[in-house]
């Protein structure tokens, strides 16, 4: 009995040795094993740009009104801006809608005052809206609560800082630096996570279209030019024959896309206030390359996007400027 009490110790010991070597070797392998799985990371891409990403992506976009009125030019920030609307105020006079989201300016400006449908364009991207001065409509709409929005009339020599070389209305300028202090103290959250716009390689089949010309009126002021640069594979903006350049770095304006789109405008005040029709869609052109086709575009959660035929045609990677016109007559190209 003794005898046979000793053969089972035996070989029970030695099953149990080999049962922890089976499970050592298999504590050691499998983490080899899971790291061969692993895939490399895919390159991080701008959300409005669709260029690769060096630094983090996840930053809140931040849409300035900016002044383009003549006395208000060169203004500065316009070329780091990934998305620029630029849509008439009263008169003849545009205003740009900037919207910063993979780099940013030092400072920016001249700021102008806010009216209701860059506003509804600014939400589009859940944007912080910066501006100076506000139209009744616009009043009504930030202090609801329909956008998070810094406004000069409350930070006038604090966050915002008035130039001496310009006079009013024209000399009111926030640094990113200001911004991003006025977010912090009105508790606006400076990260989230940007949905992307619709980016494509699209093949250049359209007409060529080496210049492009937008008279928002006869007067020489309101007169825009587009003129393509192969070697920048993309245009040079030009207001009144005068390139559009940044006031401190002389730094040039360039576009990939100009997205031309026009939309019913309507008087609706004594003061010549507009009303325009953001939402209902209508015909466009979408100069890229060098060339041009003729689109539809439609409002999409809030932004005018390109459509050929029904189908999205999207943006080629780099800066975009959407031009909102009155009717497609007084833009032409060549």
């Amino acid at each position: 009995m003794k005898r046979w009490l000793m053969v089972i110790s035996v070989v029970y010991l030695l099953f149990s040795g080999c049962a922890k070597k089976e499970q050592n070797a298999t504590q050691i392998e499998a983490p080899r094993q899971e790291s061969q799985e692993q895939t490399p990371q895919q390159q991080a891409m701008f959300p409005l740009t669709g260029l690769p990403a060096e630094t983090r992506t996840d930053h809140r976009v931040v849409a300035v009104m900016i002044n383009n009125h003549p006395k208000a030019r060169p203004q500065s920030g316009l070329q780091k801006a990934d998305v620029v609307y630029e849509v008439l105020a009263e008169g003849d006079i545009t205003r740009f809608l900037a919207l910063y989201q993979s780099e940013f300016p030092e400072k920016v400006g001249p700021v102008r005052s806010a009216r209701d449908y860059y506003i509804e364009l600014s939400k589009g991207f859940d944007a912080l809206y910066i501006c100076h001065g506000w139209s009744p409509e616009a009043k009504s709409m930030l202090e609801s609560g329909e956008a998070d929005y810094l406004n000069g009339l409350f930070y006038d020599g604090t966050l915002f800082k008035r130039v001496s070389f310009r006079k009013a209305p024209h000399n009111s300028y926030i640094t990113f630096a200001n911004i991003e202090k006025g977010a912090k103290e009105k508790g606006y959250a400076l990260q989230e996570t940007v949905e992307p716009l619709p980016f494509f390689q699209n093949e250049s089949t359209g007409e060529s279209a080496q210049q492009v010309e937008i008279s928002y009126s006869r007067q020489a002021y309101a007169q825009v030019q587009y003129k393509y640069v192969p070697e920048q594979n993309g245009y040079f903006r030009y207001s009144a024959g005068e390139q559009t350049i940044d006031y401190d770095t002389r730094e040039p304006v360039l576009v990939q896309n100009l997205f031309v789109v026009a939309a019913k405008h309507i008087i609706s005040d004594q003061y010549g206030r507009r009303d325009i029709d953001l939402k209902s869609g209508g015909n466009g052109y979408l100069f890229q390359n060098g060339t041009v086709r003729r689109v539809e575009w439609k409002n999409v959660n809030g932004r005018l996007l390109p459509y050929e035929n029904g189908v999205p045609i999207g943006f080629v990677p780099g800066k975009t400027w959407i031009n909102i016109v009155p009717q497609m007559d007084i833009v032409q190209y060549h």
